[in-house]
């Protein structure tokens, strides 16, 4: 699960057990909130390894009533030592109904033996919402291994803001499925009208609809109202 539960204790905890500089991580995604409180978030945490040197870096997304928060945070090394480092941090605050598209891609291992309860290898999460362009290019081939001819390039094309990849292998199966409840989650909240209220959390098929709503009725404007059911009346 990705709810991030009363006060957000949940997400405290899930940053704490990442353990990439914890306090400062949850100090900037705290002041970044301004207030909101959060009711879903995804923490991933990364590692690479570039010649003799180890980077990791974090990135936390949080649904937080009508927004998405994002913070990432990386470190960077000074000396060859590695005594003086710094922490890069970015956060970027997105209004749900600026979402473009939610795409959440799978990969099956052994596909010739899925069966209903076969486990998700890994999971990739993009996320768009102002239509950037990332394209991927290299030199096109031909069938002849001969040929020296220019062939032009090919590659593929992408409109997406952020992409956070999440392996089975690598991160857990919890972490996987909970990529995927924060990814169905997010696709609801952007999804659905303001006035559809109460159910945004839970599954499709277990919905029960939402009663019609006369004319002179008040819109709630806080996705926490609508997480959770509680009519907190309008965003103050």
């Amino acid at each position: 699960m990705t709810y991030s539960g009363e006060r957000g204790q949940r997400l405290v905890e899930d940053i704490n057990k990442a353990g990439f500089y914890p306090q400062l991580v949850i100090d900037v995604v705290q002041d970044s909130l301004d207030g909101r409180s959060p009711v879903s978030h995804l923490v991933q945490l990364e590692t690479h390894i570039d010649r003799t040197e180890v980077h990791r870096h974090i990135t936390v997304l949080v649904l937080a009533e009508d927004v998405l928060h994002v913070t990432h945070v990386d470190d960077e090394e000074f000396d060859e030592s590695g005594r003086d480092v710094v922490a890069r941090v970015s956060t970027e605050t997105v209004g749900i109904s600026q979402i473009r598209s939610v795409t959440l891609s799978y990969s099956y291992y052994q596909p010739a033996n899925y069966r209903p309860d076969s486990p998700i290898s890994e999971v990739t999460l993009a996320i768009a919402w102002t239509g950037t362009l990332h394209v991927d290019l290299a030199p096109a081939l031909c069938d002849d291994p001969q040929c020296q001819a220019d062939h032009g390039y090919t590659g593929t094309a992408a409109r997406e803001d952020i992409v956070l990849r999440i392996s089975s292998e690598a991160d857990g199966p919890a972490a996987v499925e909970g990529a995927r409840e924060f990814a169905r989650t997010l696709r609801r909240a952007n999804l659905s009208p303001l006035t559809d209220g109460a159910q945004i959390a839970q599954p499709a098929h277990g919905r029960v609809p939402a009663p019609r709503r006369g004319p002179t009725a008040t819109p709630r404007t806080r996705f926490t109202d609508r997480f959770t059911g509680r009519d907190g009346g309008p965003a103050r």
